[in-house]
């Protein structure tokens, strides 16, 4: 599994410009993930190239959320969505070429808008065919601030299995990879643990235990807090017994987003910022 390689929007930075709003993208209902309400703006007054170019490149960036607020999350494309989404791809991309990874801006949360890496579809794919699995957010935390040649990230993913557990929120899946620059743009993981944690079963679920008409025995509250405190940890291992590792081309990053591309073809990904998880 790559990391994203296995990683959707803060408004838009409001520049101190004149500016209008315009069309915000709607929430994915067939998910349940809300999409960040995103503002376009456009220039009024006369501007500097500076700040045309900052105008531009905030176009961009709400263009391509727009291209991909439809696609579940790239679970659902044709050619022509993947055609347009892949041109406003390169759009943002080509503003920030060339220019070395800040590690101080990468540090933080981010939250998966867009994905054509297969081994990351697979798990929408399962959540739209199996009634008994959900695929809730799906994050990528960097752990990175004040390195300087690399870092820790770890990949989580929310699931749940309904009537067992809480809606979309269910349990986390957690992969954890330590993470080295090894150029100005590329990033090499090193994937360590894979780990299933924070068990929130359902008060269904939770009344057939300890049924609320009785009194909570001993037992059953400790079923209960042996359920909430369970993690299973499992390392990463190829069959040569080595771990399994990827690199990844950071093709964009700023404050509020992450575009990156894992090498070998192994698809695309937006990001962007979200609120810290505590883990």
């Amino acid at each position: 599994m790559h990391v994203i390689a296995f990683p959707v929007c803060s408004a838009a930075v409001i520049r101190a410009i004149p500016f209008k709003k315009s069309l915000v993208p709607t929430p994915n209902s067939s998910t349940n993930v809300h999409h960040p309400k995103v503002l376009r703006y456009s220039a009024t007054v006369g501007l500097s190239p500076r700040r045309d170019a900052e105008t531009e490149l905030e176009d961009k960036k709400y263009e391509l959320l727009r291209v991909i607020q439809d696609t579940q999350r790239g679970l659902v494309t044709t050619a022509d969505q993947r055609s347009s989404i892949e041109e406003a791809l390169v759009s943002v991309e080509a503003f920030d070429a060339g220019e070395a990874i800040d590690l101080g801006e990468l540090d933080g949360t981010w939250r998966l808008q867009y994905t054509s890496a297969p081994d990351v579809l697979i798990l929408f794919e399962s959540a739209s065919r199996l009634p008994f699995f959900q695929v809730g957010q799906v994050f990528q935390k960097f752990e990175c601030q004040d390195e300087s040649n690399g870092g820790v990230v770890r990949n989580i993913v929310k699931w749940s299995i309904p009537s067992l557990l809480e809606e979309q929120e269910g349990a986390t899946l957690l992969v954890s990879a330590k993470f080295s620059v090894v150029s100005s743009r590329n990033i090499y993981f090193q994937f360590e643990e894979i780990a299933f944690n924070k068990i929130n079963i359902s008060e269904e679920l939770q009344a057939l235990i300890a049924p609320a008409i009785l009194p909570r025995s001993f037992i059953s509250l400790q079923i209960l807090q042996f359920i909430r405190a369970f993690k299973a940890e499992f390392p990463v291992r190829n069959p040569g017994r080595n771990s399994v590792g990827g690199l990844y081309y950071l093709s964009y990053l700023d404050r509020y987003m992450l575009l990156g591309r894992a090498v070998g073809g192994g698809g695309v990904f937006v990001f962007t910022r979200a609120q810290a998880i505590v883990l």
